[in-house]
């Protein structure tokens, strides 16, 4: 009788340890180094004792739209660009959560022999096409170098690296752990002109997720968010390890690449005495004027805008929680008239 008792327990522990709520995270891209510290929270358990299963999606590589996937709820949280606020001020109700990268990773790519070496020196050069959503702050290093970047010849062509390669434009918008790593291994000599060497650190792969998700589930909010960074954190103090683990999802990348992800990333993610994620209103003020955006309007949303801890104290039932409560009730009363059993046979004994 007491195995029994003990097995009782024992499968009720188990159906509490195993009830993990299935959760979608879309990235904005392809699986890469980029995204590390979500694949080690996965894989290190971290979300798994947040009692979250999470499935992390890439995008397709020709028609990326993270943001479309979270709104419509096929996915409750996203990887996205800092365009993301002005999305949100155009009535997307969209919330950023935590900010992975400190400063953009997107720069120009020029020819190590081209005569360009700074902003200035774009005046008169044809550029690839890019908008102003994601990428915005390579056209501002531009307009704040007095460039007229409407004026620009544009290039728009179908193979943009090797046309690059051929000389048939002159800037390439890239990310800087990718393209610049391509034309290297092909011989083609490179450099880079960045934003976050002339002053512009917009946030960038900023976590997401939407404003229903935010308001009527904040307790799923706040255990995702934590793993999450968790993940991150212990990604960049153990990059060996997070690279192996990265490898398990980009398994389209050799393991010299991802190296190479991690060692032009790093500088991005990381910033003297700013915790991994870190976001501050002032920095999102900045941003909005940067992208020219209305002040006012940017006060009015600010505060549905922005997680916040604070914002969220009421206590938040979860259906794991009530699952939980559901099975005490269960097990309760096999287990009473378990030890009752066992009382009737002692008497009779």
């Amino acid at each position: 009788m007491l195995r029994c008792l003990i097995l009782l327990i024992f499968v009720c522990g188990s159906v509490y340890a195993t009830v993990l709520e299935p959760v979608t995270l879309q990235l904005k891209w392809v699986h890469q180094f980029q995204f590390a510290g979500y694949y080690v929270a996965k894989q290190k358990g971290f979300y798994r004792e947040a009692g979250l299963d999470v499935n992390i999606m890439p995008a397709q590589m020709h028609q990326p739209d993270e943001q479309f996937k979270v709104l419509t709820g096929q996915a409750q949280f996203g990887v996205t660009h800092s365009g993301l606020l002005e999305q949100r001020m155009s009535g997307k109700p969209l919330v950023a959560l935590a900010a992975v990268f400190q400063s953009s990773p997107y720069c120009w790519m020029v020819h190590a022999d081209s005569n360009i070496y700074s902003p200035k020196d774009f005046q008169g050069k044809r550029i690839s096409h890019l908008g102003r959503s994601e990428g915005a702050e390579l056209v501002l290093i531009l307009e704040r170098a007095g460039i007229d970047v409407s004026q620009l010849p544009i290039y728009s062509g179908m193979s943009p690296l090797q046309d690059f390669k051929m000389g048939k434009f002159d800037a390439l918008q890239v990310y800087i752990s990718n393209e610049p790593f391509k034309m290297a291994q092909q011989g083609i000599a490179t450099r880079q002109i960045c934003p976050k060497h002339y002053g512009i650190n917009v946030y960038a792969d900023i976590l997401f997720t939407s404003e229903d998700v935010y308001t009527y589930r904040p307790e799923l909010v706040a255990k995702f968010r934590s793993a999450s960074l968790r993940g991150w954190r212990y990604a960049l103090a153990n990059l060996d390890e997070a690279l192996q683990i990265t490898k398990l999802y980009a398994k389209q990348k050799s393991y010299e690449e991802l190296a190479n992800e991690a060692d032009k990333l790093l500088p991005f993610i990381k910033a003297p005495g700013i915790p991994v994620g870190n976001m501050s209103l002032a920095r999102w003020q900045w941003i909005a004027q940067l992208y020219h955006l209305d002040l006012i309007s940017f006060h009015e949303h600010k505060s549905a805008f922005l997680y916040s801890d604070s914002s969220k104290t009421e206590i938040n039932w979860s259906w794991m929680l009530i699952l939980a409560i559901v099975l005490s009730i269960l097990c309760v009363p096999m287990y009473i008239s378990l030890v009752l059993q066992r009382k009737s046979y002692s008497l009779q004994d």
